[in-house]
């Protein structure tokens, strides 16, 4: 896939109209898996809550063991959105990185 469609898409996530941004959505979700490095990075320099929170969606739509770190970061956020994406995130990577990661997460009483 290229960047520029990327870089299009993430311009229509950012856009007023709701059908613009779904459609941009659903076309990141449907590739999301060859855009995973892209979508952590947005991620990273997003400010946005909402946005944040859908672009986490996305990278766990993925299933990429890339996003290992990016979970375990997000299993201690007070934005409970991303926690709840973040534990989803793990569950979809089904590895046992992932499993142990939620595991001490609820140890630690980061999710219930």
């Amino acid at each position: 896939m290229s960047r520029r469609r990327f870089d299009e898409a993430m311009q229509r996530m950012r856009k007023t109209d709701p059908q613009v941004r779904e459609n941009a959505f659903d076309f990141l979700r449907e590739h999301a898996d060859a855009y995973v490095e892209e979508l952590i990075g947005e991620f990273a320099a997003e400010a946005d809550d909402d946005l944040r929170c859908r672009l986490l969606e996305l990278i766990a739509e993925a299933r990429s063991p890339e996003a290992l770190g990016l979970f375990r970061e997000q299993l201690e956020s007070p934005d409970e959105s991303l926690r709840f994406w973040a534990v989803r995130g793990l569950e979809m990577l089904d590895t046992r990185d992932a499993e142990q990661t939620l595991e001490q997460a609820q140890a630690d009483g980061w999710i219930p």
